[in-house]
């Protein structure tokens, strides 16, 4: 197998420095070059032609969103978004995300041996999850005008006074590289009465409740992070927080949510197995699964537990992820009633849930 060509673009010399000795650790990635902003980059990609790009957000002359939209609309070519992962950069990567980009991971930290050691292992493996990603072009399109801040919040709260009541049946979801826009295009097929709808997302803290709060304001159901015993609501999706599990538990009449500062699962917290799992011995025939595009196998083994409880199970076919490798394995596992198209999944989760 040839190396993975990387082309390393950052702002800050340091930072180009410290990445370069992460990735040449890797015996699987080439570091073909290094720019210090997006027109030093167009001008070294004519010439060296990269599998994977890193790409900081924040940068001189021209900012990260607005070269990969030019990118992903001329050349398309996987790209990692390394970002500082402040509250204020969440939503600059979610959008980045929306763009184009494959992932968004967190800067380095170098304070600690193990920190170094940590983020070694996360920054390798999205690069090689990267590469493998089925990117296309993308149109390059202006901006849509943010809503205000009244504007955010009274719509979404006419929605959830329309509709407070507990549901029999659950919709489970699970994703990691791609996801984000493929839940998104679920979520804005979902109408109002929906069936209640907990989400396990691959994703950072901080990050997860901005991807909650740009969902809200762009789908009819309520989207939000879930927080520690909230009950699952028709019309109401959850969104585990970065960096804690989430399970669902019954209580009586209706279902609860439970997060867990636990260990990694499947190298992930949260863990689409926990959630999985979890639902099949709560909610049992009750539910719905779904598994979405992601590299690895986190979910495939909860999915069959699923499956096997008596929950109806979907997964995304290849053609429409950006990565089948969660699909793929469930599917490998007989985990699965139906593997359809992305934009197919919506229609067959209400057409179930509808049923007696």
């Amino acid at each position: 197998m040839s190396k993975i060509k990387l082309l390393i673009i950052d702002d800050s010399a340091l930072v180009r420095q410290v990445l370069t000795k992460i990735f040449s650790s890797d015996p699987e990635i080439d570091i073909v070059g290094t720019a210090s902003d997006p027109y030093v980059a167009a001008r070294k990609m004519k010439e060296i032609k990269p599998d994977v790009i890193t790409l900081d957000i924040e940068m001189p002359r021209m900012d990260g969103i607005t070269f990969l939209q030019r990118l992903m609309a001329q050349y398309p070519i996987p790209v990692v978004v390394i970002s500082t992962l402040t509250v204020e950069e969440a939503d600059t990567a979610l959008m980045a995300l929306e763009a184009g980009a494959v992932e968004v991971i967190s800067k380095p930290k170098i304070n600690t041996k193990e920190a170094l050691e940590e983020s070694t292992i996360k920054l390798c493996a999205a690069v090689k999850t990267a590469y493998y990603a089925r990117v296309e072009r993308k149109r390059v399109i202006s901006k849509p005008k943010r809503s205000t801040h009244s504007e955010s919040t009274t719509t979404p709260q006419k929605r959830r006074n329309d509709i407070i009541r507990t549901t029999d049946k659950v919709v489970a979801i699970g994703a990691s590289t791609g996801g984000v826009k493929a839940i998104k295009e679920i979520l804005q097929q979902f109408p109002v009465d929906c069936p209640g709808v907990v989400i396990v997302q691959h994703m950072p803290k901080l990050f997860t409740k901005q991807f909650a709060f740009r969902l809200d304001n762009e789908c009819e159901v309520s989207v939000k992070e879930a927080e520690d015993g909230e009950s699952i609501l028709k019309g109401h999706v959850l969104i585990a927080p970065g960096n804690l599990h989430l399970t669902v538990k019954r209580s009586g009449a209706k279902y609860i949510v439970q997060l867990l500062d636990a260990p990694l699962v499947n190298r992930h917290r949260p863990s689409v197995d926990v959630l999985f799992q979890s639902v099949a011995q709560s909610v049992g025939k009750n539910a719905i699964g779904v598994i979405l595009t992601g590299m690895g196998s986190d979910g495939a083994k909860g999915i069959l537990d699923m499956k096997v409880a008596g929950a109806f199970t979907i997964a995304q076919d290849e053609q429409s992820s950006v990565v089948y490798g969660m699909p793929k394995e469930a599917v490998k596992l007989n985990a699965i009633d139906k593997i359809l198209n992305l934009n197919q999944i919506a229609p067959e989760v209400i057409r179930k849930a509808n049923q007696v």
